[in-house]
């Protein structure tokens, strides 16, 4: 064999080809992708603590959100005490009550509106004519203090309508001053800013051309009215304490003699949007964790909590709880009773004609199915299964959670570690490849010596 032969042998023993070069990166790569496989394994199980982690904070989310409608069920001010107030005629009044009011019919007879108190002034030809001198008079009735405004000075303060609208409104009277162009001129109006006797005003002028009209019905009035056929009296038009719980709207003065009915009961749509709300929000949660337990053919995979125990007995305690029943004698005894049956899959259905049924006709069961007699009704009963595990402190998902944390946390120290070693070794073998690099770049020399040497009297090439 000749010595060309020999060399090409060994530098493909060496590097894997008849070149001297050694690739020092991708040997070193080579070994430390190797020595890697633990952490890769340790990636997929963090991947595998992650999905987990999101899916219990969904469903806690989800499970929250269900907490908090339930809530509205048994709040004294919630839903199943929605109260909604009809007018008899809402030219004279329209009405709102806040949840918990009494029911019960009501009285209102209106003799007249809260009005603003106001005043305007004689027309001159512009906004900008010359005024001539005098002086304007504004006495605020709540203060009893006037305030003189100076006319037609000459100082630029009170000379034409826009300059002195813009004084008057920086005096802070407690009412707005606006000029006003019609096809006649222009002339000033005053209106106070709230309504009622006590926000009104007296206006007087000593200007030639700004004579004021302000009748005695504008100085500003309280609403008066009659509710239940006890006097009442407000300075603004929104009415609030006749009634308790009630607030009136006062939109026009009664006519004739005849007082306006008011109507308050229960707001029956509310009742039932608030427990349809109830169901979506139950049929949300149970549906999630029902997915968790669906096998894909296609890629032969459960959820990420398939095998999770926690899971398994939130999804029976849950399913156990919406089976409450109250007792066998009462009217509402279980969500059947209110047109909510159970599906095979845990999920509820909700006949919107039977539940419409049961709430106008038995409103007082309804709210005892939910509330109960000392809070042991059908929301406490189902709150309890679900803070067993979403508890901030003590709940199974809770712990859970904190668990998959301190075992995420070991993996990623466990990684920190193996690349701390690995970056030892990456220096290490980088080291020795060089070396051996530089040995195998100096082989095609030494051998060409050694055959020279041999074979004196051979071509050196």
């Amino acid at each position: 064999m000749s010595t060309n032969s020999v060399l090409n042998s060994v530098l493909a023993a060496t590097t894997g080809s008849s070149s001297s070069e050694l690739d020092v990166t991708a040997a070193v790569n080579a070994v430390l992708y190797a020595d890697r496989a633990p952490e890769r394994a340790w990636q997929a199980e963090q991947a595998t603590l992650a999905s987990q982690t999101k899916e219990i904070n969904q469903l806690q989310s989800e499970a929250s959100t269900l907490t908090d409608q339930l809530n509205a069920l048994v709040d004294a001010t919630g839903a199943l005490s929605s109260v909604t107030a009809s007018s008899g005629d809402t030219s004279v009044f329209y009405a709102s009550a806040v949840a918990g009011t009494a029911t019960g019919n009501h009285s209102v007879f209106v003799n007249n509106l809260a009005t603003n108190a106001s005043a305007y002034t004689a027309e001159v030809a512009t906004n900008t004519t010359q005024l001539g001198t005098g002086a304007i008079t504004i006495t605020p009735t709540a203060s009893g203090t006037a305030t003189t405004i100076q006319v037609g000075t000459g100082d630029g303060t009170a000379d034409n309508l826009t300059e002195l609208a813009a004084t008057i409104n920086s005096k802070s009277l407690g009412l707005t001053a606006t000029v006003i162009t019609d096809a006649n001129g222009a002339r000033l109006s005053l209106v106070a800013n709230s309504s009622g006797s006590a926000a009104g005003f007296t206006a007087s002028s000593t200007v030639s051309q700004l004579g004021i009209t302000q009748p005695a019905s504008d100085i500003g009035t309280n609403a008066s009215l009659e509710v239940d056929n006890t006097p009442f009296s407000s300075a603004s038009n929104t009415i609030t304490g006749a009634i308790s719980g009630v607030t009136l709207y006062l939109t026009g003065a009664s006519t004739g003699s005849s007082a306006t009915g008011l109507t308050l009961a229960p707001d029956t749509s509310a009742i039932q949007s608030a427990i349809s709300d109830v169901v979506t929000s139950y049929n949300t949660l149970i549906t999630d964790v029902n997915s968790q337990f669906s096998y894909d053919s296609s890629t032969a995979t459960g959820g990420a909590l398939e095998t999770d125990s926690v899971l398994q007995n939130f999804q029976s305690d849950v399913f156990n709880a919406a089976n409450y029943t109250l007792g066998v004698t009462a009217t509402i005894s279980s969500l059947s009773s209110l047109g909510i049956t159970t599906n095979s899959d845990g999920t509820l259905s909700l006949d919107s004609s039977a539940l419409g049924a049961a709430v106008v006709n038995n409103l007082s069961s309804v709210q005892s199915f939910f509330q109960g007699t000392n809070s042991n009704g059908f929301v406490a009963n189902l709150e309890s299964a679900l803070n067993t595990y979403t508890d901030p402190t003590q709940g199974a998902f809770t712990v859970e959670l904190s668990s998959i944390s301190s075992e995420n946390a070991d993996l990623t120290s466990q990684t920190d570690t193996l690349e701390a070693y690995l970056a030892t070794v990456q220096t290490s073998l980088t080291t020795e490849y060089n070396t051996a690099d530089i040995a195998l770049a100096q082989l095609p020399q030494t051998l060409k010596q050694i055959n020279a040497l041999l074979n004196p009297n051979s071509s050196s090439s």
